[in-house]
């Protein structure tokens, strides 16, 4: 989803929601992913987690590489038919062109992440965008997942 471009780096960037697996659904994804997305005088700053179902593990992305790395933590299910809330915490510096994954929150849970990546030059323009993605399994099996309380915030 585009928003309004935001023309500084981020101190601090917090993109937060409500997740909600209904019972049934629980084991039929591949993944869960969610990202933000800067791009500031050609530089893409790209902010994404997911919870990864087939390794068992919460990954980030690196843009450059095009590849999803470990971030060294377990991924504990959600519970079906319960809301489960995400805090992913993020910021960049645009003097180095570093994307920093700072922390993600699971259920009041805080895991410290500290994994850097650089940031990626595709040579123009200037946006934010932030996504939510389901990726199915290899069969692949029909799902659904509900979001709630979407909140982006920075400063």
């Amino acid at each position: 989803m585009p928003h309004a471009a935001v023309q500084t780096q981020f101190t601090a960037l917090n993109y937060e929601f409500d997740l909600l697996i209904p019972n049934g659904s629980e084991n039929l994804s591949q993944a869960i992913e969610f990202e933000c997305q800067q791009i500031l005088d050609g530089w893409i700053y790209n902010f994404a987690f997911q919870a990864d179902y087939g390794r068992n593990l919460w990954r980030v992305f690196d843009y450059g590489s095009k590849t999803w790395e470990s971030a060294g933590l377990p991924l504990q299910r959600f519970a079906p038919g319960t809301w489960h809330h995400i805090l992913a915490e993020y910021h960049n510096d645009t003097a180095n062109h570093i994307v920093f994954h700072d922390a993600l929150t699971v259920d009041g849970v805080r895991y410290t992440i500290n994994m850097t990546h650089n940031a990626f030059f595709s040579g123009s323009g200037n946006q934010f965008t932030n996504a939510f993605q389901l990726d199915s399994n290899g069969r692949p099996d029909p799902y659904s997942v509900y979001v709630d309380k979407m909140k982006i915030s920075y400063k």
